[in-house]
């Protein structure tokens, strides 16, 4: 029976690379980036093909007018496909070139496919349950972050002054918490799950893990700072941002407790968790309810911001230096991630950065070719109906 299954899965595979290879190229289609594809999204259960999934990283980066055949390609495959494992290979291949960051990605917004309710074909639901939840909630949080890039996107591009204000902040780390939600149900839920492949997805989503923390962390450190200048309305949801962040530090704990028992790599350092000051919350709960603050002669606003900054350097103790806790780095088996700093001159969060080392990342490509620049006027937007035209 199973080889009867592998066969029928090669075959299903050879015939869509087959008929890929008909197809006349246009705007909307490339026959060559189809076929890479439907490799990287192969029925092989034992792990996702690397050099055709770079093959489309690079054809991303280096020519982004390839997004519009890539999705319509990718959602083709998505929407017939009923085996848990391309429905998976096909998350971590749109997760991929999330990570390409142009600009074309942050106009995609909902994605072109769903998963919502995904349902294996192939074996009977005692078996794949686990898998079917896996795909679900990892679509449900591409599908969620591909949302808020777009919005962000077009904030943006419809506000000339960027809004620096302590609401908008809030707002901020409210989506980020919602993500970090949604990231930390992506987990094996059944048994028989410790394949190749669910670890090589569960190593994608760990790294996504430290990079929203990351902005997260950095992103309450700067809240901190502000805090003298709240004012009821603001302190309110900055307490609540506050107390979610309390409860997600646990959670991310326990999270991490489990993915070293399961044996994912790149869960072999666990960030180190947010501890809210006391000092912080008291502030917050005053200006809830009118008591107005009163600084400390010996201790200015700006010493205060900075020691709750540096608390974060200090307490992840992999850089001791005060001349080194600009930036702190994690090293893990697989990929080495940077701890970014909040930009003091703008008072923006960075981004966290992705680097590998000699694991195979899917992501790696994604990272290292330099987009081409392109005329914006020549550049085509990227909305739903083109992609599913």
């Amino acid at each position: 029976m199973k080889v009867w299954k592998k066969a029928s899965a090669v075959w299903k595979d050879n015939n869509s690379i087959y008929l890929a290879k008909l197809a006349r190229k246009k705007a909307s289609r490339n026959p060559e980036l189809e076929e890479a594809i439907i490799k990287a999204t192969s029925h092989d259960e034992f792990s996702l093909d690397y050099k055709n999934a770079q093959r489309v990283f690079s054809w991303i980066r280096t020519s982004p007018a390839s997004l519009r055949p890539f999705l319509r390609a990718l959602s083709a495959r998505m929407d017939k496909t009923q085996s848990w494992v391309v429905a998976l290979k096909g998350l971590m291949l749109l997760h991929g070139v999330f990570c390409c960051k142009i600009p074309a990605v942050q106009k995609i917004g909902r994605l072109p496919f769903d998963f919502s309710n995904f349902s294996d074909g192939h074996s009977s639901t005692v078996k794949t349950w686990g898998f079917n939840v896996f795909v679900r909630v990892y679509f449900v949080y591409l599908d969620q972050r591909s949302v808020i890039l777009s919005r962000d996107f077009v904030e943006k591009r419809g506000s000339k002054e960027k809004d620096e204000s302590m609401m908008k902040l809030l707002l901020e780390l409210q989506q980020l918490q919602a993500l970090l939600d949604l990231l930390l149900q992506i987990r094996p839920h059944a048994d028989g799950m410790n394949v190749k492949l669910i670890f090589e997805a569960m190593d994608c989503v760990v790294i996504e893990i430290f990079e929203i923390y990351d902005r997260i962390y950095n992103g309450i450190a700067k809240l901190l700072m502000g805090i003298f200048s709240a004012g009821k309305k603001e302190a309110a949801k900055a307490l609540t941002v506050l107390q979610k962040a309390a409860i997600q530090g646990e959670q991310l704990s326990s999270y991490f407790d489990f993915c070293k028992r399961f044996g994912v790599l790149n869960a072999s350092e666990c960030p180190k968790v947010l501890h809210i000051p006391e000092e912080g919350i008291r502030d917050l709960e005053r200006i809830i309810n009118g008591v107005p603050l009163q600084k400390k002669s010996d201790v200015s606003e700006t010493d205060k911001a900075k020691v709750v900054v540096e608390t974060k350097y200090v307490e992840v103790e992999l850089q001791k230096e005060p001349e080194n806790l600009q930036k702190t780095t994690l090293v893990t088996d697989n990929w080495v991630v940077f701890d970014d700093q909040v930009n003091n001159n703008k008072g923006e969060i960075s981004e966290c950065n992705v680097e590998t080392t000699n694991f195979k990342d899917p992501f790696a490509a994604s990272l290292k070719f330099p987009p081409l620049v392109q005329n914006p006027a020549n550049s085509p937007a990227i909305s739903r109906d083109l992609i599913l035209l």
